[in-house]
């Protein structure tokens, strides 16, 4: 599966509906007198530093756990996404946030500050063909602040909702003399978040290029106790962030699937736990990513095994594994 091709219609898709640009404004005054702290960025379940040292610098509005320390946008391994107490102060973004028709991850304030250029980079994997899609509601902008998103030219304006495709090459600049705020919104794909795009991207939602992922299902005890176990597999499998094979020779470590009293979890070789989401049929998600990738367990039977699956759109790679059922 590659890293780089995209199959979205357009790089970019101006998104329903008109949004109350005073309303967002007002918003995001409520939290003019706190200093909002560095983005940072999130990697094989863990919060790094962001790369570029540069005035980039975020309120979480919705963050994993709820946390209001965690300005990176969460992934696989983090905890559930959750309000962080700024909303509770932001009505407006509440509503719009309530409008959005699927799973939200992370939601954040990003500001960029007068005279920055970004480097050129994509976001991996954001994008319909991944399950993940991230969208832009911009507050405060200036003429001289720009998005080159493969390409082409964008300013996106207060009172616009976008969708832009940024597995796509893109960077930023803001050239002017004032910040540049938007909200931006990470949130899974659905069938029903098509209604927020234009009509001529209908065709592109219904065919095989887009990943859309179903709901979560509860796992119950026993469930959690039947799907405990240990298995080898290709060392790159919870490295969301990677474009590894399932195929072909490549090292391997150990994992396994445990129980932690409350949810299931992959162990990963470095001891970090990994949540799972339910799916039924006794196969997961990664807490914090798309249906990208999943686990399912086929422990009953003479021969044991763990099913990964990869995806994109609708077009999966799938290895099963021998497992050890848990004593």
């Amino acid at each position: 599966m590659s890293a780089t091709d995209s199959s979205t219609p357009a790089e970019a898709a101006r998104l329903l509906p008109e949004l109350d640009a005073e309303r967002l404004l007002a918003d995001l005054m409520t939290a003019r007198d706190h200093l909002w702290d560095e983005q940072s960025a999130h990697a094989n379940g863990r919060v790094i530093k962001w790369d570029e040292q540069q005035d980039w610098r975020c309120l979480p509005i919705r963050s994993p756990g709820g946390d209001k320390t965690r300005t990176d946008a969460g992934g696989a391994g983090s905890a559930e996404f959750a309000d962080t107490e700024w909303l509770d102060h932001m009505p407006y973004v509440r509503e719009i946030l309530r409008s959005i028709p699927g799973p939200l991850h992370a939601a954040r304030f990003l500001d960029l500050g007068p005279g920055v250029v970004g480097y050129p980079h994509t976001d991996a994997k954001f994008a319909p063909d991944w399950g993940l899609v991230r969208l832009h509601a911009p507050v405060t902008t200036h003429e001289a602040a720009i998005l080159d998103l493969d390409g082409a030219i964008h300013r996106w304006q207060p009172g616009e909702f976008w969708f832009g495709d940024f597995s796509r090459r893109h960077h930023i600049q803001n050239l002017g003399p004032e910040h540049r705020v938007h909200l931006v919104v990470d949130v899974l794909v659905t069938a029903e978040l098509a209604r927020l795009f234009p009509a001529d991207w209908a065709g592109y939602f219904d065919g095989p290029e887009v990943l859309c992922n179903r709901p979560v299902v509860t796992t119950t005890a026993p469930e959690r106790e039947a799907a405990r176990c240990s298995f080898d597999a290709p060392a790159h499998l919870l490295e969301t962030e990677a474009f590894g094979s399932l195929t072909g020779p490549q090292p391997e470590s150990s994992f396994s699937i445990v129980d932690t009293g409350t949810e299931l979890a992959v162990r990963s070789p470095e001891n970090h736990l990994f949540p799972l989401a339910g799916l039924g049929g006794n196969e997961y998600r990664l807490v914090g990513w798309s249906e990208e990738r999943t686990v399912t367990t086929k422990l009953d039977g003479p021969r044991p095994e763990v099913e990964l699956t990869y995806r994109k759109g609708r077009r999966s790679t799938r290895l099963s594994v021998p497992a050890t059922p848990a004593a």
